[in-house]
């Protein structure tokens, strides 16, 4: 699982749905949205971020984060939390 978190933006660079007026789905934008920002392609970001309310990108983000630190937490065998601070540059307590 978490070889596909980090795989995220690879699987992500360049992809453009057509615009065919289909609604996008809110976790389609998240991930784009997030795998943009760690590519540091602000044109994609802002692109994936008007498919959806910021609202529902908000939650897309959350659910993404959430997913990606759980996914973490267990490869590395260490509790969520911690992956968290550590991925943040944060302390982690002993």
């Amino acid at each position: 699982m978490a070889g596909f978190i980090r795989d995220i933006p690879r699987r992500f660079r360049g992809v453009r749905p057509a615009h065919t007026g289909r609604a996008h789905n809110l976790f389609e934008a998240a991930a784009v949205h997030v795998a943009a920002g760690a590519e540091n392609d602000e044109e994609r970001g802002a692109e994936a971020a008007a498919w959806v309310s910021p609202e529902a990108l908000a939650f897309g983000v959350n659910e993404l984060a959430c997913r990606a630190v759980i996914a973490l937490a267990r490869e590395r065998q260490q509790p969520p939390l911690r992956v968290a601070r550590e991925l943040l540059g944060l302390p982690v307590a002993p």
